[in-house]
């Protein structure tokens, strides 16, 4: 009998088992490139698969092609507001979706307050402190309509936006607070006007100020309607007790979060996978987070 048995054992081949389809990933390891599961432990499968050969077996070629890219890969948003926006990518692995999400973070150019001429301050802020809170104020202006500014270039109407501040608390009044509502657009560039050591220069000439405009951005259509302002204008810039005074130009320029963050035109970017919920056959709810 024992021999019976031990004769049907070996009887058995690899080649009874099921050819591997063709064409097509198995159930299991499309779980596997297509999940992430959350065991007890930890999640399992975070890792993609790259490779371009993983499944030449099965006749299916796993490299990363743009044309496939583009037909699997889609974009629905969710809510979208002046403030906020939310949407999903699907199609796609979690490296690239982080990828998007650095992009945003420091790729996208905005403009920001660059450099701060100050005329006069006697307030109990620092000269640096007050420059570094105008540089995080959000403008509200499309960065596509200015230039970027390098070293060699002058301030013109097309890279350089000029504000100005001017506050001050008289004595005898009670403390004022100074919110960005008082910081002024200048369409026609720097009203400061620059030291000059030539003592025989021709009084009757303009002087000289710190841009260069040659027309005023008034004039540009898309700021007739629209003027240039802090985005919100009740954010606080200093408080001012009797006596004292603030008096500033403010420069803004064209720049990228990579530079600085001031530039960086979202507070913050983050991303989470799709969660999705099974029931296996035994009752037990199985987490994944699909990719």
């Amino acid at each position: 009998m024992a021999e019976g048995v031990g004769e049907e054992k070996k009887k058995f081949s690899i080649w009874d088992l099921p050819d591997v389809p063709m064409g097509q990933v198995p159930p299991h390891l499309e779980l596997q490139r297509s999940r992430v599961s959350c065991n007890k432990d930890a999640p399992i499968h975070t890792e993609s698969i790259q490779y371009s050969g993983a499944y030449a077996s099965m006749g299916i070629d796993n490299s990363s092609r743009l044309d496939r890219f583009s037909n699997n890969f889609r974009v629905e948003v969710v809510q979208l507001n002046k403030d906020d926006m939310e949407f999903d990518m699907i199609g796609i692995d979690a490296a690239i979706a982080n990828s998007f999400r650095g992009i945003l973070i420091a790729e996208l150019p905005t403009m920001a307050i660059e450099k701060v001429l100050i005329a006069n301050n006697t307030s109990i802020i620092q000269d640096e402190v007050l420059a570094h809170r105008l540089g995080l104020v959000p403008i509200r202006v499309d960065p596509r309509l200015f230039e970027y500014l390098s070293e060699n270039d002058q301030p013109n109407e097309k890279n350089t936006i000029v504000f100005k501040l001017h506050v001050q608390c008289k004595r005898g009044r009670p403390r004022i607070t100074v919110k960005l509502d008082a910081l002024k657009w200048l369409p026609n560039g720097s009203e400061l006007v620059k030291e000059t050591r030539n003592a025989t220069s021709d009084s009757s000439s303009k002087p000289e100020t710190y841009t260069y405009f040659g027309c005023s951005q008034e004039t540009i259509p898309e700021f007739v309607k629209n003027p240039i302002i802090p985005k919100y204008p009740d954010i606080i810039i200093a408080k001012l007790g009797p006596g004292q005074e603030i008096e500033l130009e403010a420069h803004a320029v064209k720049g990228i979060g990579k530079t600085h963050a001031k530039w960086s035109p979202v507070a913050t970017a983050w991303y989470r996978m799709l969660p999705e919920l099974r029931i296996d056959c035994n009752c037990c709810i199985i987490g994944r987070y699909r990719r």
